[in-house]
């Protein structure tokens, strides 16, 4: 199975994070407002991480505390607890069984680390992304809802159910 290196994102890597986050496929399910500015960079509630494979970036991924803000779809979740959000940038990289794989060994780096539960919400139109998660293990949660940031899926993964293979 490819080894993916994760790399802590800078602020010299907007231009590029930028481009993939207009590209069609990921401006379809991401919106378009800017990832992060120095501020929220420096944020710890919130790390990114730029995913290479080979030696190239391709993919962005994101984990935040769901206890680090007030109201939260997450909030109902144990101390520790972290979500997710990630996209593929490069455009051949899609349909690949990278999303599935990358993802997975960010989930057990977040279980090493203590995390007793990491959370996601994709769009609930977003099939695609739904099956990686639940190839995964991730379980929706209940129905689709309502967010500040959307229309969201809730879905959750716990360390017992976590496949990695």
């Amino acid at each position: 199975m490819p080894q993916y290196r994760f790399r802590r994102a800078q602020m010299s890597d907007l231009t590029m994070l930028t481009e993939w986050q207009f590209a069609p496929h990921v401006q379809k399910w991401w919106d378009d407002e800017e990832l992060f500015d120095e501020d929220e960079l420096a944020d710890p509630k919130v790390r990114r991480w730029i995913v290479s494979l080979d030696g190239s970036p391709f993919a962005y991924i994101q984990d935040y505390a769901v206890h680090g803000w007030g109201e939260h779809h997450f909030d109902h979740l144990p101390d520790g607890s972290r979500g997710i959000d990630q996209f593929i940038g490069v455009a051949n990289m899609v349909g690949k069984g990278h999303g599935q794989r990358f993802i997975a060994q960010h989930c057990k780096r977040l279980f090493e680390e203590g995390a007793p539960v990491i959370g996601t919400d994709p769009d609930p139109n977003n099939k695609v992304a739904i099956a990686v998660y639940q190839k995964i293990v991730f379980e929706v949660e209940g129905p689709a809802k309502e967010t500040p940031w959307g229309t969201i899926l809730p879905m959750t993964l716990s360390q017992k159910n976590f496949k990695f293979a």
